[in-house]
């Protein structure tokens, strides 16, 4: 099929589709493309930490890490995203490749929300494997593009060379056919943002006002419920960093690349291209930066990664942790765009404190932009060293999750396969 050849099914959200994405529910699937950094590396993570503008030394900087209860620099919250070998056998048999074949083609698939969990830190020339299924699909109707869309859910599991888990990611999507937000009309009221130098004044002063704990422990003892973390800002949001964050992340699963690469993709996903006004096969994706095509579609402008977000949380969650302390798990929801030209406040206040250090301090947090819209919501569990009883333990996982990645390092074949969907783990 070529750009100009579409199914009348093309953009359109269909009951068939939706069966066959709640028959994916709990199968792992090979992901076709290699990891941006197929081993974590010192470069690499402080390029990931660059891109989500976070100067933190603790991700820069080995020296200072052999300083702190690591021993060595760590990778930011986030990284996961940019690594991950995945050992997964492809399908060998026709009517499994079918199941998995072109879901809900041609439509709008906008991040939704993540739940992150961390179990161990990721060091520099230690490998990361990893598996991904989907966990949940749900039919709902969209306030944004007034129609019929889907929400599904996929797990990321990362795991250590030993199969130990390192961090789950459970990544949210909406399918949302693309010509409902333009008939919807939704967003028709909103307009970029124009600075003046004195509002760009402020958000400079916020920059200078940033805080962070670093080597200072931030002791469980010192807390108290209703306590104001120190904001983070972001923004205002522009093309540098939207480049930026990829030359940390890679192109983030999409498998495309310039000029050859192009073509490869092109050749094996075309309906992930279409022409532009010139006639020039363009990525769906470019509405992360081409405010022209956006607006084609209803949106006002260009906008951000849901990724973006959600790692701009965990800076200000590892701002205020400090180097001794540790997120249990951050669970965030989109619930509006970040258009070009917006800024960001990342905020956050403790909603409760557990009766002992061992028990995990729960945190609202949310990022707003300049138009008093908070775009991120959500909340977050973290861990603080102790005065009384010393430093944070680190989280087990349950015993499900530890035979889940056990798994994913000892694939062997088909038969693996049938020992997951034995034990209900596929």
């Amino acid at each position: 099929m070529t750009t100009t050849e579409k199914p009348d099914t093309y953009g359109k959200i269909t009951d068939e589709d939706i069966e066959r994405a709640k028959a994916q529910i709990g199968i792992p699937v090979k992901q076709r493309d290699i990891p941006w950094n197929k081993l974590p590396q010192a470069d690499s993570i402080s390029h990931f930490a660059f891109g989500c503008g976070d100067d933190n030394p603790l991700f820069h900087d080995p020296e200072y890490g052999r300083t702190t209860r690591w021993h060595g620099q760590i990778a930011p919250p986030t990284y996961p995203i940019t690594t991950g070998l995945d050992q997964t056998p492809a399908f060998a048999d026709e009517e499994r490749k079918k199941l998995f074949r072109g879901l809900f083609r041609g439509t709008g698939k906008y991040y939704s929300g993540v739940k992150w969990t961390w179990y161990q830190p990721i060091y520099a020339g230690n490998p990361v494997y990893s598996e991904v299924y989907t966990l949940d699909v749900q039919v709902k109707q969209s306030s944004f593009s007034g129609g019929r869309s889907v929400k599904e859910t996929y797990r990321h599991l990362y795991v250590d060379a030993a199969g130990r888990p390192v961090a789950t990611r459970d990544e949210s999507y909406i399918n949302a056919e693309r010509s409902g937000s333009k008939k919807a009309g939704k967003l028709r009221d909103v307009e970029r943002k124009r600075w003046t130098p004195e509002e760009l004044e402020e958000v400079e002063a916020a920059y200078e006002a940033e805080v962070r704990q670093g080597a200072d422990p931030n002791w469980w003892e010192s807390i108290e419920v209703g306590a104001e973390l120190p904001s983070v800002m972001k923004g205002p949001l522009g093309v540098v960093d939207i480049i930026s964050m990829h030359m940390g992340w890679g192109w983030g699963g999409y498998g495309i690349g310039p000029l050859k690469y192009a073509h490869q993709a092109r050749k094996r996903m075309p309906a992930f291209y279409e022409p532009d006004e010139y006639g020039m096969p363009e990525v769906v994706q470019r509405l992360h930066w081409d405010s022209a095509r956006a607006q084609e579609l209803g949106i006002p402008a260009a906008y951000d990664y849901g990724q973006m977000r959600a790692a701009w949380v965990s800076h200000l969650l590892t701002n205020w942790i400090g180097d001794d302390g540790w997120i249990v798990d951050m669970n965030l929801t989109m619930r509006g765009f970040n258009y070009h030209g917006d800024t960001h406040l990342c905020t956050g206040r403790v909603l409760e404190k557990g009766s002992t250090p061992r028990d995990p301090i729960t945190i609202e947090v949310a990022a707003t932009s300049q138009r008093g819209e908070s775009t991120t919501q959500g909340t977050a569990k973290v861990l603080l060293p102790s005065q009384s009883i010393g430093a944070v333990v680190l989280p087990e996982p349950d015993e499900d999750l530890r035979a889940r990645g056990a798994q994913v390092v000892s694939r062997l074949g088909g038969k693996v396969g049938e020992a997951l969907r034995r034990n209900g783990l596929a």
